[in-house]
């Protein structure tokens, strides 16, 4: 692993921070303590709200950790489609009995207010999702001791992730749960993402800062992989949901392991953006209608979540999930890494074993 990282944390196991409540300072406290990289997300919070969970990590670990940050977003949605995608949602508000959510809530999700205080309270790492921060961003948190990393999701934008002066770039393979971390949404490329091994082996050929690799990573020996094919650590998301320490929604947790819910898809069904969820009722139903329009159609979409989370309903909440997802094992955290780091040295000695025979 690169001495960059080593210096934060002994294992290649990075925390993947999830908005919307999984990410919550008990989990990412638990990564850390155990030799990983935990991370808060600072997504759909406050200003405050984001440093209340800082203060209140900083008093379960003296561990390093990190803090993920949304990039503003351009307006470049159609608001006649927003306005047709909340008509076709009508019936939705009606059966669980709630408002639509109005799509001008915000654009920024209090970005410069969130990097105030990041500037003014700094943490060991800031990670960004949806572009690439301005050059003096990188700089202002390089002077306060914090490390950078960037979201990519194709050697050109490791490239602009590298020119801009961060420190890692996260390379995120089309597996990944959640949001796809594209620099520009465009929506002629949906659905044409790249593999995470293939991404990896792009940006290693394209770079020279060190890669963080992420998507759909479940057990020791895929970290081998993308350790081998010239990452310096994994990031992992889905892995995380299950354990004790996770923030997700019960039915969340539930859903990962459960029959009903057999594979993923990228959508814009509740957000706006692709993002991997288990294919479930809303998604089979307005995926194929919803807009690129994003943050406008999470904020419209965000009390039917809510109201879905409150009525048990499963059918209607964002599941977000990678392609690994039945392989997760509902456990602690610090556990989980151990075991994975049992089975990346397992695997690393298989490979030994068969380059000697």
């Amino acid at each position: 692993m690169s001495s960059v990282l080593t210096d934060l944390f002994p294992h290649p196991i990075v925390q993947a921070p999830m908005a919307g409540g999984v990410s919550v300072p008990q989990l990412a406290a638990a990564v850390s303590d155990a030799g990983g990289l935990g991370f808060l997300a600072a997504g759909y919070k406050t200003a405050d709200g984001m440093y209340q969970e800082i203060k209140q990590l900083r008093g379960l670990t003296s561990r390093p950790f990190g803090v993920n940050l949304f990039l503003p977003q351009p307006e470049t949605a159609d608001p006649a489609a927003v306005d047709v995608y909340a008509h076709q949602l009508a019936g939705e508000a009606s059966w669980y009995e709630t408002e639509l959510g109005d799509p001008d809530s915000g654009r920024d999700d209090g970005y410069d207010a969130k990097l105030a205080v990041l500037l003014d309270n700094p943490v060991p790492v800031v990670s960004f999702h949806f572009g690439v921060p301005a050059r003096e961003v990188i700089d202002s948190l390089h002077r306060v001791g914090t490390l950078t990393f960037v979201t990519a999701t194709t050697a050109e934008e490791a490239r602009a992730v590298e020119r801009a002066g961060a420190d890692v770039v996260i390379a995120q393979g089309v597996e990944a749960g959640g949001h796809q971390g594209t620099h520009r949404d465009v929506p002629e490329t949906d659905g044409s993402g790249v593999g995470l091994l293939s991404l990896v082996a792009q940006v290693r050929e394209s770079v020279g800062i060190p890669i963080v690799a992420a998507g759909g990573i479940m057990r020791g020996g895929q970290i081998a992989a993308v350790l081998a094919a010239g990452a310096s650590a994994a990031q992992l998301g889905t892995a995380f949901v299950t354990a004790h320490e996770s923030g997700a929604h019960a039915l969340h947790k539930q859903a990962l392991t459960n029959p009903l819910f057999v594979r993923t898809e990228l959508t814009r069904a509740f957000t706006g953006r692709p993002a991997r969820a288990l294919v479930n009722r809303f998604l089979r139903e307005h995926g194929p209608y919803a807009p690129a329009a994003y943050p406008e159609v999470h904020h419209l979409t965000a009390p039917l979540r809510k109201a879905a989370a409150k009525a048990g309903d499963a059918q209607g909440l964002a599941l977000w999930a990678g392609q690994g997802h039945r392989m997760a094992r509902k456990l602690p955290a610090g556990q989980l890494v151990e075991v994975l780091v049992a089975e990346l040295a397992a695997a690393r000695t298989a490979l030994s074993a068969g380059g000697a025979r």
